[in-house]
């Protein structure tokens, strides 16, 4: 226990003072050895055990050092003392006391080498001082010498040399004043050259000078002199940036814009820049209308100048209408270029270091100076400071972000400043007052104008396209309504003549179509050009960026070629009819026909060489081509639609927005012509009772909707009718009719088969062309119409071929005699005990019909060409009714035995293979239809139950004579009365 107390004791703190009195015997300090720190940690230790006895300790034992410990126990004693209690308690205090002072030994230890770390720094310290000591007494001793070394000519030296200094200053003070007097003279020379940026840094300079040596009297009124001269500048500057409005300019753009960074106030010119062009925009187009109304108001009066620019619009009048509009564009076209120009400007300087750029103008602006100043007699140039730091003061200032988005914001500005004055010209007069091709030669305009809009600020122009859409959609309807009414005429003075084209015809070679084949051009419309675009589209601020205008006006801006697409005689030469046949009468057992007919399949052409016997044996009799060049079959009112079709989609080019409507027109003008030929050749109540040759259902359908949609059926107006009714009536036409010289009965013709043939074919044609536009017109008409131009393709456009099934029947129900037909049927004996080895003599009949009916298209065909689909179908119908013919000939039968049924084989047979010389259709159409009814003769009772009701193609007379007819022979009475019995349940639904 000693021995922690002397270690304590030795360890224990003093106060500052007296640790800094005894600094010096910190040295003499001992540390606690070794031994005594072991006698302490080899005790016995419990953590935990130790950590609870120093926690048990009083608290009051950890108060200040004042406290008497042996006073405090003293006190504690109770009265009476107990030896045992005593030794008890003592024993307590000592393991208390042995538990801190190994605690307090631990402690030392953990401290100690932190404890000899800072004792030698403290060492090196007291070093450090004694050194410094050292020096500070060198250096006192130095000054000393140096006091008592300097002389008082020393001191006289030193002021002579500060005089000299002043004066040289002075000097130069007088030369910068001097040339401060002359300034003015160089400002001037500046401004005359427009160089604003070095005439505003010598301005800024000399006013930076001028504040130098504002102590002198001889430059007091030199501020606000050069102060009024800075405001002026601006001025100026001002005037020289409205002039790029109109006219852009790169190098004098350049200058004010430096000119505005120097004076730090470029988002001021920002500012100033929009309302300068919003002023151009305002003024220009007042400007072109006024130059038009008062050169053709001549020398009235009237005093334009004060009147509005709404109301000087509306005194345009219609002859310089167009060319004023086209003026007008032109001039707001220069401001557009001006800004987009300008907006290109900042882009691109966006980039560049302007620091450099900055002292690049420095250096300019000094070399100006310097030529401007006059030399001193001594040789010396004044010069004026050049105040570097203004200039990286100004470009702090210079806040791009705010300029970007300012001309951001200014281009939708401007476009619709630039929309509502055109719209403003528009309204001020009638556009329904106009030709239709002076109306899409505004369209024009206006077209390429909204294309302008877009590539500007990629706006739709709302504006522009509203009014100019009511005005197109009110012109147009007007306009339809009466070409609707020209078609009628057009069809019910048709006679239904081939009109002459050449093989190679194409829409395209119309003028009306020349906007799809054309390249866009300064001098080419907007309303022709090419569907399709390169990969790389050149918008038209790129294209006329560097000159020329997107609305220059031609001389003459229709066309000047002459359309080339008729042909004479339906040949493209005379030289080409004539070698059409000087080759073909050498093959005289050739059948004349054939060497009329015959056409290359391959290029369409005749040829011109002699063609082998062969090739034209090979030939059938069914293509009845002309012997000239495959031309399209159309008439003269396909033509005209045609045209019409290419107008509307001129409008519809120019004016995407009304592009449903013009679409919607445009099917009319099909629909129309679709009903027209139906009405005209393919309406026949009576062959379409008969189940054959009816249209499909699909046809009829879209025949339906046209009529209801389109046809005006009533005679006259009913007074009664509601608005609605009329309303709905001036959208519809009254149904066409077949002129009276075309001439439909004659037999001689084939029922008008020729007139038939072209009518038919141009519809064919025509729908042919709306399948070529159909790209085009799906390309332009908007995503939620779409499915309005599908469902009239899929439902009106496609069904136009089937128009080819009831017009051609009606020519093969009357071509062929089939009644005739049937009474030499009915003067057969069907009933014969023997096999017959001749056939009968309706079957050469009817083959001597079928030839006849052949000589006839021959003849049709010299007028015109019958397409192979034509003939084919015509041949179809004419087999498909001389097959029922046979089989309704077989139904009328009364009596007939097995050697019949082989006879009515035969004589089918016989007519088969006649009839495979005269055509080239395979398979026979009805073939099977015949020889079903004949082999089911010999069907069984059970067998004859089950085709019956498997074949309901025949009629309730044929299936019944058939059961009458096998009576006897195979069939009794009882299955005969259930094989009619089921017949009855079959027909029953029919009725």
């Amino acid at each position: 226990m000693q021995k922690i107390k002397s270690l304590m004791t030795r360890q224990g703190l003093k106060s500052p003072q007296e640790s800094l009195s005894d600094l010096g015997a910190i040295e003499s300090l001992r540390v606690p050895g070794k031994e005594e720190f072991r006698e302490l940690r080899e005790q016995p230790s419990d953590p935990q055990a130790e950590q609870e006895l120093i926690n048990s300790i009083e608290q009051v034992y950890f108060s200040a050092d004042s406290f008497d410990v042996v006073k405090y126990e003293l006190e504690k004693l109770p009265p009476v003392l107990n030896l045992q209690e005593l030794e008890a308690y003592r024993d307590k205090l000592k393991q208390q006391q042995a538990a801190v002072s190994k605690k307090v030994a631990d402690l030392i230890l953990e401290k100690q080498p932190a404890y000899v770390k800072e004792l030698e720094r403290v060492t090196s310290l007291q070093t450090g001082l004694q050194l410094a000591a050292v020096i500070c007494t060198n250096g006192r001793r130095h000054l000393n010498i140096a006091k008592e070394g300097f002389t008082q000519a020393s001191l006289g030296l030193l002021a002579n040399q500060r005089k000299r200094q002043l004066l040289i200053g002075l000097l130069k003070s007088l030369r910068t004043i001097k040339t401060l007097q002359r300034t003015d003279v160089r400002l001037s020379e500046m401004l005359e050259e427009e160089d604003y940026p070095g005439a505003i840094q010598l301005c800024l300079e000399c006013q930076k000078a001028a504040s130098t040596f504002k102590h002198y009297s001889c430059i007091s009124e030199l501020n606000s002199k050069l102060q009024d001269t800075l405001e002026q500048i601006e001025e100026q500057l001002d005037v020289a940036l409205s002039k790029i409005c109109k006219n852009f300019d790169i190098n004098h753009y350049t200058k004010v814009q430096q000119a505005y960074r120097l004076l730090g106030k470029t988002q001021t010119a920002m500012d100033q820049l929009h309302m300068h062009f919003t002023q151009a925009i305002h003024n220009t187009v007042f400007q072109v209308v006024l130059g038009y109304v008062e050169l053709c108001a001549g020398n009235t009066d009237t005093k334009f100048q004060k009147l509005q620019y709404k109301d000087l619009c509306t005194h345009v009048t219609p002859d310089s209408y167009i060319p004023c509009l086209a003026d007008l564009c032109k001039a707001l076209w220069e401001v557009m270029l001006s800004y987009y120009r300008t907006m290109e400007w900042h882009e691109k300087h966006d980039n560049e270091d302007t620091a450099s750029a900055s002292e690049v103008l420095l250096g300019r602006v000094k070399e100006g100076r310097e030529r401007g100043e006059g030399r001193e007699k001594d040789g010396h140039t004044a010069r004026i400071p050049e105040g570097n730091n203004m200039i990286g003061t100004e470009e702090t200032n210079f806040d791009r972000g705010y300029i970007k988005k300012k001309l951001e914001h200014g281009l939708t500005r401007i476009w619709q400043d630039v929309q509502l004055k055109v719209k403003t010209y528009l309204l001020g007069t009638d556009l329904s007052i106009f030709k239709y091709d002076d109306f899409i030669f505004v369209l024009d305009i206006i077209s390429r104008l909204m294309q302008v809009g877009e590539e500007f600020c990629g706006s739709k122009s709302e504006v522009l396209q509203e009014s100019i859409r009511k005005q197109s959609v009110n012109y147009f309807k007007n306009y339809h309504r009466t070409r609707l009414d020209e078609l009628r005429m057009f069809l019910e003075n048709e006679t239904w003549e081939l009109c002459p084209v050449k093989s190679n015809f194409s829409i395209l070679q119309l003028h009306e179509f020349k906007f799809m084949e054309q390249s866009r051009s300064p001098s080419v419309s907007p309303s022709k050009q090419p569907v399709s675009t390169s990969s790389k589209t050149v918008t038209l601020f790129e294209q006329y960026c560097s000159g020329g205008n997107p609305f220059e006006i031609q001389a003459n801006h229709k066309d000047e070629e002459t359309e080339d697409v008729l042909a004479s005689n339906g040949y493209e030469s005379d030289e080409q009819e004539k070698s059409a046949y000087q080759e073909y009468d050498s093959d005289s057992d050739v059948p004349e026909e054939l060497k009329r007919d015959y056409v290359d399949e391959q290029t369409g052409d005749v040829p011109v060489k002699s063609v082998s016997r062969e090739t034209l044996k090979s030939r059938k009799k069914s293509d009845y081509s002309l012997n000239k060049v495959n031309a399209p079959i159309l008439t003269n009112t396909t033509l005209n639609v045609i045209r019409l079709v290419g107008k509307y989609m001129q409008m519809m080019n120019i004016l995407k927005p009304i592009a449903f409507d013009v679409i919607h027109f445009m099917s009319q003008l099909f629909d129309y012509y679709l009903y027209a030929i139906y009405t005209f050749f393919g309406r026949n109540d009576s062959l379409e009772s008969t189940g054959l040759g009816l249209s499909s259902s699909r046809l009829r359908t879209t025949l339906n909707r046209i009529q209801e949609s389109l046809i005006d059926l009533e005679v006259s107006a009913d007074p009664t009718a509601t608005l609605t009714a009329a309303e709905e009536r001036k959208e519809k036409v009254p149904s066409p009719h077949l002129s009276h010289l075309v001439v439909l009965t004659s037999g001689d013709t084939l029922y008008g088969l020729a007139e038939r043939v072209v009518a038919t074919e141009s519809l064919v044609f025509l729908a042919e062309q709306f399948e070529f536009l159909q790209p085009h017109l799906d390309a332009v008409m908007p995503a939620v119409k779409k499915p309005f131009l599908q469902q009239f393709y899929s439902q009106t456009v496609s069904t136009a071929s089937e128009l080819r099934k009831p017009i051609y029947w009606i020519v093969a129900g009357k071509a062929l005699d089939y009644e005739q037909m049937l009474l030499l049927m009915a003067n057969v004996k069907w009933d014969v005990k023997e096999i017959m080895s001749q056939h009968n003599i309706y079957v050469d009949a009817l083959l001597k019909e079928f030839e006849q009916f052949n000589r006839r298209l021959n003849e049709v065909s010299k007028r015109v060409r019958i397409p192979l689909p034509v003939s084919n179908i015509l041949w179809e119908h004419c087999i498909r009714l001389a097959n029922r013919t046979i089989v309704e000939g077989y139904a009328n039968v009364k009596k007939c035995s097995n050697e019949g049924r082989a006879l009515m084989q035969l004589d089918f047979q016989q007519f088969l293979m006649k009839l495979e010389k005269l055509t080239d259709i395979r398979p026979i159409p009805d073939k099977e239809f015949v020889e079903t009814y004949i082999k089911a003769y010999y069907l069984t009772e059970n067998d004859m139950e089950r085709w019956i009701k498997e074949h309901r193609e025949y009629s309730t007379k044929q299936l019944t004579n058939l059961v009458n007819v096998c009576l006897g022979s195979h069939i009794n009475k009882k299955a005969r009365q259930k094989l009619l019995a089921a017949i009855d349940d079959i027909d029953r639904p029919k009725r």
